[in-house]
């Protein structure tokens, strides 16, 4: 999986500047894609539309742009502007009834990936791309996979050390993040107006 999400960034090398991907799976099937977007927002329904081209379109909106991903039980959010990942507040929100997964980078670092269930965050990993200066918060056996294949890793493989956060969490979840989602066109797109997103 890891040489998959290799591929997936050599292809879309300005990702490896700054993006954020969030999986949930919801435990409970009356919860629908609405209410995880209405959590997203701030408990507001936000606003929905088709952009022509997402991937550049998405840096004039000032605001994150979700581009959404339906898998099988499971729901994938790739914001591709900014790369800031969601608060601790909408993270422990879209995790009540759900488990919920995310990756995030932005251009000053921030490498991050997180696991949070039953409204709360479980475990946190920061740096992780970094071996010396990993930061790591909750319980440790949750990251256990992740660490394994971080260790199988050379300590400048940055690129592999992105893409076994992708594969991680493909591995907890089924859901993969598809290679031409970062380029789809005429695309409908989500922008949050939640300020605490």
């Amino acid at each position: 999986m890891i040489d998959y999400y290799r591929g997936f960034f050599e292809r879309h090398q300005w990702l490896e500047n700054g993006l954020s991907w969030t999986v949930v799976l919801p435990l409970n099937e009356e919860i629908t894609v609405d209410d995880l977007l209405r959590r997203l927002n701030g408990g507001r329904d936000p606003e929905q539309r088709v952009m022509d081209h997402p991937g550049e379109e998405a840096m004039d909106e000032g605001r994150p742009v979700l581009l959404l991903s339906e898998g099988e039980g499971t729901w994938g959010f790739l914001e591709l502007a900014y790369g800031f990942g969601l608060s601790d507040r909408v993270l422990t929100e879209l995790s009540r009834e759900s488990r919920v997964w995310m990756v995030t980078w932005h251009f000053n670092g921030g490498y991050t990936i997180l696991y949070a269930a039953d409204g709360k965050i479980r475990a946190r990993m920061r740096d992780f791309v970094f071996t010396e200066h990993r930061i790591e918060e909750g319980d440790p056996s949750t990251l256990t996979d992740f660490r394994a294949m971080l260790d199988t890793l050379g300590p400048e493989d940055y690129r592999g050390k992105r893409s076994a956060a992708f594969a991680f969490i493909e591995a907890a979840t089924g859901m993969d993040l598809d290679g031409e989602l970062p380029v789809v066109e005429n695309a409908p797109v989500v922008i949050l107006d939640n300020p605490d997103a």
